[in-house]
């Protein structure tokens, strides 16, 4: 059986799934909780604002790269055996099926529950009663008509440049005076556009017909109802909302790029006028409007979605924060203390006395700020050196870094300019810290710095000490709260070495010759974790206990994923948690039958890359920043580091085991390639995240020797299981 299992091709291409059509498949799980009537009101509008601004995002990206590879005639297939043109075929049919399901959600669940408490939505303009007409016709004329800019198209005016993402009303209009001259009786119709002011709130309150109701009208209904003012001479015979779509992946040739930066923000400006890939249209616009948009942007039929309600739903986020009900949001969850790091002493003498393990949110970010903030005014430090992927609009830790070079040490900082969407973000920090005295790189050619590493060299009584903080997620205090992420704070000498050697390589080519604890990609990752599973297939043919816990955002490597089909026939028990896309199947006869697969969707985005594997009974850990595509192993800077101390260790495998048995959030993912919610029958409900919460707020309980409300602020029903 052993000898067949060597022999057996793992790769066809019927054991896989489409990574594009599996990422549908996550959009549909948050979609779920929208629907989920155990879920608050306003959860459920977060988590239908999240369906549409993921949808956005995934055109951008991947369905944009599709279309490219689609023009260039690119017939290669997938590992699951489409070329691009059949997979847009199927995303195409799979996402109007995705947004009809939204709109449902919209329109007979969420709309109706929102006027049950007391918050009433205007659908169109003509339900507005006389007063509340007054109101939003004088809010018009105040507030909104000095911002917008119409636009008609003619012989002299060309259509105009419609902006990438941004919400438009399409008008068909006609001169008051009738058609061109020697042609009365010929309907003229020209089309005109405007913008939708993205700068204003998207919805506006208007007065109620109850005194204890909140009415709301959507700012593109203000717009609409009195649109003939932008248009005096003309009679407008239509007016509708519609948006685009562009193909926002920048095309970026390093090797002819002179000046990274400057590249970066030329491209950055076209993102705005890529070639449309998506149309969204009110579902009840004129036919001929509608032609006129679908000629001018050259758009396919299959490229048109017809909106029944609102376009663009990611103004739901902005609705969950609407003041007066909290009742009808989740209670915010304060991240707690990290115990090792309590009492007076400072981070350093912490980080001395042993290794520390952090659980964001559940655990707070402040200590890696710390880390880095004393750094900075420590006389003793002489040198800081980061890599930034993703920061948050006003870091701290950019600050400190500043402050540290300020202070006269040696501060080498990689920001990553490539960090998609962040581009112009991580330019105006690198900007920022170079001016300050910061030594910075720029990223590598061809490959993105994703790795998270911190390094801080000391002078202490012995000599030089290194002190290193390695991380799943980035430095950014503010996804920090959101995202779920671990990270490890450590003096340990061969990491330290390790760091050293990992920021002489980012910004001299310095490759040394040996590794101590540290596994980087794109030169050793791949093996490495191929190594690790075929040691574990390895145990398993020799009759020994075998098992494999692996928890990531994405799972697409057809490699990983054939060396995990071979160790499943071998007979290695496989638990897989992957939050978003899953190329592997399960369930395959003598394929993957030992392999489970589940999905946690919750409060926070599941986001941290945790690696497990039983060899034999000497338990090993990693973690790490790298998922297994890719990308991740082949084009990225990726650090994977191991966790040693046993009682971290034995923290970690704990994290894991709480979360294969959440049967609340968590869904599995079945052999007909459907993913279902637990079967709760007989067993205890749990939420993973809930729990979290708790321990770790009982944690700091214990900690700080009492209980005050002041310190906690617990979740609803986080005791309720």
């Amino acid at each position: 059986m052993a000898e067949k299992d060597k022999e057996r091709d793992f790769g066809k291409k019927e054991y896989f799934t489409n990574r594009e059509l599996s990422w549908l498949d996550f959009n549909y799980r948050v979609l779920e909780e929208a629907r989920d009537k155990n879920n608050l009101l306003f959860e459920r509008l977060k988590f239908l604002s999240i369906t549409a601004s993921n949808l956005d995002e995934f055109f951008m990206i991947r369905v944009a790269s599709l279309k490219d590879m689609e023009h260039a005639g690119y017939e290669k297939e997938d590992l699951a055996g489409l070329t691009p043109k059949n997979q847009l075929k199927h995303i195409n049919k799979k996402t109007h099926q995705l947004v009809a399901m939204q709109y449902s959600t919209w329109n007979r669940s969420l709309l109706q529950l929102l006027k049950q408490n007391k918050i009433k939505m205007i659908s169109h303009h003509e339900e507005l009663n006389e007063k509340q007409k007054k109101f939003v016709d004088k809010y018009f004329m105040d507030e909104i008509y000095p911002v917008l800019t119409p636009m008609a198209v003619d012989s002299s005016r060309p259509f105009p440049l419609i902006r990438n993402k941004s919400l438009n009303i399409g008008a068909l209009i006609q001169h008051k005076k009738g058609g061109k001259k020697g042609n009365k009786n010929q309907e003229e119709l020209e089309f005109a556009t405007v913008q939708v002011p993205s700068g204003l709130q998207r919805f506006v309150k208007i007065p109620s017909e109850n005194v204890k109701d909140t009415t709301l009208v959507l700012l593109e209904e203000i717009i609409e109802r009195n649109i003939e003012y932008l248009f005096l001479n003309y009679k407008v015979v239509c007016a509708h909302p519609y948006r685009i779509m562009r193909n926002a992946d920048l095309t970026i040739d390093e090797d002819e790029a002179a000046d990274l930066l400057k590249e970066i923000q030329k491209q950055l400006k076209k993102r705005q006028w890529g070639e449309v890939i998506r149309l969204e249209v009110q579902d009840k616009m004129d036919k001929r409007l509608l032609h006129v948009l679908k000629e001018e942007l050259h758009m396919k039929e299959e490229d048109v979605y017809l909106i029944n309600g609102p376009i663009d739903l990611t103004f739901l986020m902005k609705l969950y924060g609407l003041e007066g009900f909290d009742h009808l949001r989740e209670k915010k969850y304060t991240p707690q203390p990290v115990p090792a790091l309590a009492g007076e002493e400072d981070i350093f003498t912490k980080i001395r006395k042993g290794d520390i393990l952090l659980h964001h949110p559940y655990q707070s970010f402040e200590p890696v700020v710390d880390f880095v903030r004393q750094a900075a005014k420590d006389e003793n430090v002489l040198a800081i050196k980061q890599t930034l992927y993703r920061v948050s609009g006003n870091s701290p830790i950019i600050a400190s870094l500043a402050q540290a070079a300020e202070n006269g040490k040696q501060v080498s900082v990689l920001v990553e300019l490539k960090a998609r969407f962040d581009e112009e973000n991580n330019i105006n920090w690198a900007i920022q810290l170079e001016k300050a005295g910061c030594h910075v790189i720029y990223g590598l050619r061809g490959l993105k710095t994703h790795s998270k590493i911190t390094l801080v060299v000391r002078r202490e009584e012995e000599g030089i000490k290194r002190y290193v903080h390695l991380g799943t997620g980035n430095y950014n205090d503010s996804t920090a709260k959101l995202y779920t992420d671990m990270g490890l704070l450590t003096c340990n000498q061969a990491i330290g070495e390790d760091a050293t050697a990992v920021f002489n390589m980012l910004s001299g080519y310095s490759e040394p010759l040996f590794w101590n604890k540290l596994s980087l990609a794109p030169l050793w990752l791949r093996d490495k974790f191929i190594s690790l599973i075929k040691r574990e297939t390895k145990y398993a043919r020799e009759g020994k206990k075998a098992f494999i816990i692996a928890k990531m955002n994405s799972l697409c490597d057809k490699g990983i994923i054939s060396a995990l089909y071979e160790a499943s026939a071998a007979g290695v028990k496989i638990d897989l948690i992957v939050r978003g896309i899953c190329c592997l199947r399960t369930g395959i006869s003598g394929v993957s039958e030992n392999i489970t697969v589940r999905s946690i969707v919750g409060t926070f985005l599941e986001h941290s890359r945790i690696f497990y594997f039983h060899n034999n009974g000497m338990e090993e850990v990693y973690m790490g920043s790298a998922d297994w595509m890719p990308r991740n192993l082949d084009k990225r800077v990726e650090i994977l580091f191991p966790v040693e101390e046993e009682k971290l260790k034995k923290e970690v495998i704990h994290i894991l085991e709480i979360q294969l048995e959440d049967t609340m959030k968590a869904h599995l993912l079945g052999k007909d390639g459907i993913y279902g919610k637990v079967d709760k029958r007989g067993k205890n409900l749990l939420c993973s995240q809930e729990y979290f919460c708790k321990e770790a707020m009982e944690t700091a309980k214990k900690i700080s020797g009492n209980g005050k409300d002041r310190v906690f602020h617990p979740l609803r029903g986080i005791d309720k299981h």
